[in-house]
């Protein structure tokens, strides 16, 4: 289990990055308008004022249930050792365990 301040700073991130997707968005767009170089570095400025969590790459997925960080399947959401013993209580449909 993750603790618990790791996975409410990933929150305040994801509430952040939302609240700033429009405001970025429209100002990257007005820099590939913008033909003089001078304005384009005044909006990368603006881009800059924006605080750093609130950029999506500094999000990062983490499992449903744990909260584990690493080894995360997209097509689930689970960390690798959880959607593994989930596959062999049955749990997740179409999925089989590896038997060689």
């Amino acid at each position: 289990m993750a603790r618990k301040s790791l996975i409410q700073r990933e929150k305040k991130r994801q509430k952040l990055e939302q609240k700033y997707h429009l405001i970025r968005r429209s100002s990257k767009k007005e820099i590939s308008k913008v033909p003089s170089l001078s304005e384009k570095w005044k909006i990368h400025g603006k881009l800059q004022s924006s605080p750093r969590n609130s950029a999506p790459t500094r999000l990062n997925r983490r499992c449903f249930s744990t909260g584990r960080p690493r080894a995360n399947y997209r097509d689930f959401g689970l960390s690798g050792h959880i959607l593994r013993e989930m596959v062999y209580a049955c749990l997740l449909p179409g999925a089989t365990r590896s038997s060689w």
